[in-house]
């Protein structure tokens, strides 16, 4: 009787592991447009004709500059912050594993000895006795039947937690590759910003001589002297300043890299970073949803729902058992002959009468799946905006570089012509320096341009999911 009664705790144990009660777990709906946006600024540049998807494009075949290869490459490894998003990975996989193991039960193995002496005035024969018991056994302590599925649903939420911490590894990867490739064309950009303040100056300085020249002779006047050497302080105060940004933009790529930058990896300006290929944003918006961090929105939503099931699961009455198994004698040398066989079992139920606390956690659970569904939204909310954003920057930077080049080209024809005017005695030059500084003013803009042309490919690159590989 007692054997079928083990039968059949272990059979009903069997039958209810099916058992969840777990809310069925469904998609929200996305918050966004199924389409991108549309208008002037984006000319249709979200359907690049052959253009490869972001997330297809490993970041090696994206960023062609071996340079820049080679300093990615060293950042996916010394990267500290990255390294951190991995090591929290493996913390979140070993609590899954902790938690998994909590379905199974702990067999402990144990072995055990006593001798005793009671005198005679208190042995029940009147005559002292010497008692001996020893044993042997394996056993299984409190080990808790999931019967309404407590434990899975505890389980499946830490497999969601570790998933949605592999989500978030991946992201920080996307993160670095993107911010180191800028913090390179940011450097690249300053660079050729000193070039031009210096080579100003030394114009400046050339242009002062002259003047002063000039003005000990009697042709130019102090006004003229002082106007130009404003320009050239100017100019010093300019190369002081990208000097310092040089510094500063080295020590934010070391600091990404996790070292020290070779500086022969250095750009020397943007001319010197070759082009990045076009990567296509699809015809739908529906490619964000393959992005890493709504993967890992969506994980965390995953387990507020296993969450929900246990809270759940906690208001139903929970069962466990402890048994052992073993040989037990009170003769050491008896110990495994026959007949020494001892085995016990305590099946146990905890029926929960009154705990305001088991509904009030259901009630958290309840709360935190809606906060997870509002998290979730939100991420897509946000992914779809910087993709638009990017968009309407690549539809309209081509235009901009366009009329920056064409605003160079006039503003340094106007210098010429108004040096030329000057040197001829038949204008001023203050008109000279208005000419010179509309000038410096263009070239700055062209740089600055051309480095938000580039950026603006890494960004989108980024935003669309791609560095993942």
């Amino acid at each position: 009787m007692t054997r079928h009664r083990f039968l059949f705790l272990a059979a009903a144990s069997v039958f209810l592991a099916s058992c969840s009660l777990n809310p069925k777990y469904t998609r929200p709906p996305a918050p966004v447009s199924a389409e991108w946006p549309s208008g002037p600024a984006y000319k249709g540049l979200a359907k690049t004709p052959g253009a490869p998807s972001a997330a297809e494009l490993q970041w090696c075949n994206f960023f062609t500059d071996p340079r820049l290869q080679e300093i990615v490459g060293t950042a996916l490894q010394n990267n500290r912050d990255l390294r951190l998003a991995a090591l929290n990975v493996e913390k979140t996989r070993a609590m899954y594993r902790v938690q998994r193991a909590e379905l199974a039960p702990v067999v402990n193995g144990s072995a055990y000895g006593s001798t005793s002496r009671v005198p005679a005035d208190l042995s029940s024969t009147g005559h002292e006795m010497t008692g001996e018991q020893w044993g042997v056994e394996l056993g299984i302590s409190a080990w808790e039947i999931d019967f309404f599925g407590r434990l899975r649903s505890l389980t499946e939420s830490a497999l969601e937690s570790y998933f949605a911490s592999e989500y978030a590894r991946r992201s920080m990867q996307i993160l670095l590759i993107s911010e180191v490739a800028n913090a390179y064309l940011t450097l690249a950009a300053d660079r050729e910003n000193l070039h031009l303040a210096q080579s100003t100056c030394e114009s400046q300085r050339a242009s002062y001589e002259l003047i002063r020249r000039r003005f000990e002779v009697g042709i130019s006047t102090e006004l003229d002297l002082r106007q130009v050497q404003t320009r050239v302080e100017s100019a010093r105060v300019d190369v002081a300043k990208y000097t310092a940004l040089i510094a500063q933009d080295e020590n934010a790529l070391n600091l990404l890299v996790g070292s020290p930058v070779r500086s022969d990896l250095m750009p020397e300006g943007l001319d010197t970073v070759k082009a990045m290929p076009d990567v296509s944003a699809g015809l739908s918006s529906t490619v964000l949803l393959r992005r890493p961090d709504i993967l890992e929105a969506e994980s965390t939503l995953r387990a507020a729902y296993a969450d929900i099931g246990a809270a759940r699961a906690a208001l139903f009455p929970s069962i466990s058992l402890t048994t052992a198994l073993g040989t037990a004698s009170a003769d050491l040398t008896g110990l495994f002959k026959s007949g020494s066989l001892a085995w016990n079992y305590a099946p146990r139920m905890t029926m929960p009468m009154f705990d305001p606390r088991a509904w009030a956690a259901l009630k958290v659970t309840k709360v935190n799946r809606k906060i997870a569904v509002a998290q979730y939204e939100k991420a897509i909310q946000t992914a779809f905006k910087e993709v638009a954003d990017e968009l309407a920057k690549r539809g309209t930077l081509g235009d901009q570089i366009e009329a920056q080049r064409a605003l160079v080209e006039a503003t340094a024809e106007s210098y010429r012509l108004s040096s030329l005017r000057y040197h001829r005695g038949s204008d001023t030059y203050l008109n000279v320096l208005d000419a010179q500084r509309s000038l410096y003013s263009a070239q700055q803009g062209l740089i600055s341009v051309e480095q938000a042309k580039l950026s603006n490919q890494v960004t989108l690159y980024k935003v669309l999911g791609g560095g993942e590989k």
